[in-house]
């Protein structure tokens, strides 16, 4: 007498052809894979360095340095009457958060494909825990900041933190995303093209001098609110970011949440573009690789 048999399979294999097939549940069944891959990739980063994780401190202070001498003394740049150091600091490391997302997020495919190529899991496990591994950095760098947010406190100078505080995980979780998007939204194109490669790094580099990381945007005329050039600068979804999270440890410029929603809006498109187009190019990636 025949019996039939009904297998269960973990995974399955389906010759349909859908634009994106993503299956959020095995997403986040992978979990402990996804913090595998950011204590690897934290490692990675800092292995056979002398000074290793100190480097997390290292960049942002002589970057917060340089830009306090030219951009804020020389130049005259900085915000008034708030020390440059830890004006250029706050930009600095709430900047720096999101360019190694998009940079380091964006060679997922090229440099992750002798992995990607030999063991099946969800490709998205490893943009999500590269944009987290940036936070370990982002964290230390936070808690370098809060000494000399405390040290100008108790010394009495001009920063006034208020409850917008509070705001900061909802901060670091969307500039994340966006960069994270935008990062696998290269990923994603660079299997064929590979010039894209090329224009990653000083394309951030460029990006930063159009945010207000090396000045401040309200002490300059032409992009104070009702200037012509206001709307066209915070349509940069990364202004009023570094904006609010300024403006709550350092109580200075102005929260415009009208931009800030677009900002929000931005972040949704962009990477939900870079996930339709990762989904898609997963498919086939190993072909062009």
């Amino acid at each position: 007498m025949d019996k039939t048999i009904e297998q269960q399979w973990d995974i399955e294999v389906r010759s349909d052809n859908k634009k994106i097939d993503l299956n959020w549940k095995e997403l986040l069944a992978c979990r402990d894979l996804i913090f595998l891959f950011v204590r690897r990739t934290f490692v990675a980063q800092y292995k056979q360095t002398i000074l290793g994780p100190a480097w997390a401190v290292i960049q942002p202070f002589f970057t917060t340095v340089v830009y306090s001498i030219f951009f804020g003394n020389i130049a005259g740049l900085g915000a008034a009457g708030v020390p440059n150091f830890i004006f250029y600091l706050s930009g600095t490391i709430i900047w720096t958060l999101f360019a190694n997302c998009l940079t380091h997020t964006s060679d997922t495919f090229i440099g992750n494909s002798a992995i990607l190529g030999k063991v099946y899991f969800p490709r998205l496990v490893m943009p999500i825990s590269t944009a987290i591994s940036q936070y370990i950095s982002f964290f230390i760098q936070f808690g370098f900041m809060l000494i000399f947010l405390i040290y100008y406190l108790v010394s009495g100078s001009n920063v006034a933190p208020n409850w917008y505080i509070l705001l900061t995980p909802v901060l670091l979780i969307q500039i994340s995303i966006l960069g994270m998007g935008f990062g696998i939204i290269v990923s994603s194109l660079t299997t064929k093209y590979r010039d894209l490669k090329m224009v990653v790094s000083f394309g951030v580099s460029l990006w930063s001098y159009c945010s207000p990381v090396a000045y401040d945007m309200f002490s300059r005329s032409a992009l104070m609110p009702g200037s012509k050039f206001y709307n066209l600068y915070m349509l940069n979804p990364v202004t009023p970011i570094i904006n609010i999270f300024r403006n709550a440890y350092l109580g200075i410029g102005e929260v415009d949440w009208f931009f800030y929603g677009i900002s929000w809006i931005t972040t949704i498109i962009v990477a939900a573009i870079g996930v339709v187009l990762f989904s898609k190019v997963e498919k086939t990636f190993m072909d062009t690789v």
